[in-house]
């Protein structure tokens, strides 16, 4: 099957992993992998970090799809590599903002931020009934996914990080993240839970 997968178009390997064949998608990695983690690397000049783009390029791209969102018909190489370029700003811009800023400076009003307002009981309550709604999601999961999600994205773990702690592949570690968000979304709305995530 893999032999006749790699003979496909790249819209053809899309619409088959929507109609749910994973294989397709193994295949599209597979074709891609290697000119993406190029352009990735080359942006950031970090393989830590262009690995962590490069897990979360293909995140993206399955979450979209599977929604079925994708619209790039004979485009897939530069819509990948359009997410990834959004990406490396987005990793360039979060460097950015950790510096940390001079109250001498007096371009910058460190009092005048929306992260120090305070919040409305309306949004507090909405808050913690989304947590709450999180919560019983996870528990929903299988271990393995479960523990990828926790680390990914409450211990801010690279997928490096994750596959050593859980002593698994960084593929096998993107696998079970690919699995658990495919998962969360349909426990959503079998449970007719809205997440903003």
């Amino acid at each position: 099957m893999i032999t006749t997968l790699k003979e496909l178009s790249d819209d053809r390997l899309v619409a088959l992993y929507a109609e749910g064949d994973n294989t397709a998608f193994d295949a599209i990695i597979e074709r891609h992998k290697n000119k993406l983690f190029s352009y990735i690397f080359h942006c950031v000049k970090n393989y830590d970090l262009a690995n962590d783009i490069f897990q979360e390029t293909f995140v993206k791209a399955i979450m979209t799809i599977k929604q079925g969102r994708y619209t790039e018909k004979g485009q897939f190489a530069a819509w990948l590599t359009r997410i990834a370029h959004n990406l490396i700003i987005d990793s360039f811009r979060q460097e950015k903002t950790e510096n940390v800023q001079s109250a001498d400076n007096d371009g910058v009003d460190l009092l005048n931020r929306k992260e120090l307002s305070e919040a409305t009981v309306e949004d507090h309550l909405i808050t913690l009934q989304i947590h709450r709604d999180v919560r019983k999601l996870l528990l929903a999961l299988p271990d393995s996914q479960r523990d990828v999600l926790l680390m990914r994205f409450y211990r801010n773990m690279s997928f490096k990080e994750i596959a050593e702690r859980t002593q698994v592949s960084i593929n096998t570690a993107l696998g079970r993240m690919r699995y658990a968000i495919l998962n969360l979304r349909r426990l959503a709305e079998k449970n007719h839970i809205v997440l903003s995530m």
